[in-house]
């Protein structure tokens, strides 16, 4: 979803999400150990494992009874365990790992990537690892391993780099454990108020969202209105209005994408549905809002107005065009390429970053200002954003290949 953003609502695929299937040792077939009664973000364990698997490629699922008829590389995972999607793909890479978990309940085995012929060893593990701290024998053929050691720290779809969650809730550290979760939702690269003002309102109603059953897709239809309102009102120079419209559409901007990872409800649709918004709209909030103050006492020169609408728009558009040169030329997301480029990400002149000047001024009472300001501060960072470019292509050309800095070592 973000343009703005940490998200889209689509079924994004990172560096830890699944591998081709057509690898001879990438398992099609799983087996979940045990059972749960848990519900976690209003469905239960096992049903997320199997979405999750699915979507990763996994399309077989057989019963504990049937796996010493299993000659195949075969995925074993406790019906009570919640694990993150980079470990998921990962794991499916990596035959003969025992995945261990984090979080409150740490290190009992929680899934396993069994070899043709050690299902049944593997669902051993797994029913003998029952509680924290209980050592449990890893027979021969297979190994513990957490999920840094899995190599799935960095997400290539999130722009970030944490140790992936592999938990194992219980009633007590169930809210632990949701939250844990959600913020496992965002991104590594993204402006401020998407990463310090939203998150904790933005858990409680992609909560609310969840149990309610509202699916992804409709939130973006509200947030959609939401950006038609604020167009009007900003048209009009009812700015009051027009820019709580506007936090509303930002808001649920980070909502849906939150909703739609956290209940594994992505979809094609979702992500162009939300994505196309997130790119069209910024500048036509600008432009009403340039309407709007010819329309109070706060007028600016026509003159003085189309260069300041100029300046917004082709240094919105040439921005969005160096983030794609450098995905085209260089594959690297710009704003990840070193720390301090997703430090400037916070701030970059973007909707979340420019609708802060523009309701600073207003609230200061001259709207025309914050106008100016968003223009200013557009035309310094698309410069910023033209040497960031220069210097990566340059780098490019005497060492090779740029890696983000969230891939380097800890």
């Amino acid at each position: 979803m973000d343009a703005e953003k940490d998200t889209g609502t689509s079924g994004e695929t990172g560096s830890g999400e699944a591998r081709s299937t057509a690898e001879p040792h990438v398992p099609r077939t799983a087996c979940l150990i045990g059972e749960s009664a848990l519900e976690i973000w209003f469905a239960t364990p096992e049903d997320r494992l199997q979405r999750s698997f699915t979507a990763a490629g996994v399309n077989r699922f057989v019963r504990e009874a049937d796996l010493a008829s299993q000659n195949v590389p075969t995925i074993l995972v406790r019906a009570d365990a919640v694990i993150d999607t980079p470990l998921i793909g990962a794991l499916l890479a990596a035959p003969g790992s025992v995945l261990l978990s984090n979080g409150a309940e740490a290190r009992v085995p929680l899934a396993v990537h069994a070899p043709a012929g050690l299902a049944e060893a593997g669902a051993a593990v797994l029913r003998a690892g029952q509680t924290a701290g209980q050592a449990t024998e890893i027979p021969d053929g297979l190994r513990a391993v957490r999920g840094t050691e899995l190599g799935a720290s960095y997400w290539e779809a999130l722009r970030k780099r944490e140790e992936p969650y592999a938990l194992l809730p219980g009633p007590d550290t169930l809210a632990q454990a949701e939250w844990r979760m959600f913020m496992g939702t965002y991104k590594g690269a993204t402006d401020l108020v998407t990463k310090w003002a939203w998150p904790k309102p933005a858990f409680h109603v992609t909560k609310l969202c969840a149990r309610l059953g509202i699916s992804p897709n409709q939130v973006t239809a509200v947030s959609l209105v939401a950006v038609i309102a604020a167009f009007y009102w900003f048209w009009e120079g009812n700015w009051l209005p027009g820019l709580l419209a506007a936090w509303l559409m930002t808001f649920l901007d980070t909502v849906d994408g939150k909703l739609a990872r956290i209940t594994l409800r992505s979809s094609k649709f979702g992500n162009v549905f939300d994505h196309s918004i997130d790119l069209i709209h910024p500048p036509f909030w600008y432009l009403a809002w340039g309407i709007g103050l010819q329309r109070g006492p706060h007028a600016i020169e026509p003159a003085e107005l189309t260069l300041v609408l100029t300046v917004i728009v082709a240094g919105y558009v040439l921005q969005r065009a160096i983030e794609g040169i450098a995905i085209w030329r260089l594959g690297l997301e710009i704003h990840i390429w070193r720390r301090i480029d997703t430090w400037f990400r916070l701030v970059t002149a973007r909707r979340n970053p420019n609708l802060l000047l523009l309701t600073l001024a207003a609230a200061a009472g001259r709207p025309d200002l914050g106008l100016v300001a968003v223009a200013l501060w557009t035309a310094v960072c698309l410069l910023l954003h033209a040497l960031q470019l220069l210097q990566a292509l340059q780098a490019a050309r005497k060492a090779g290949p740029l890696r983000s800095w969230m891939t380097e070592p800890q």
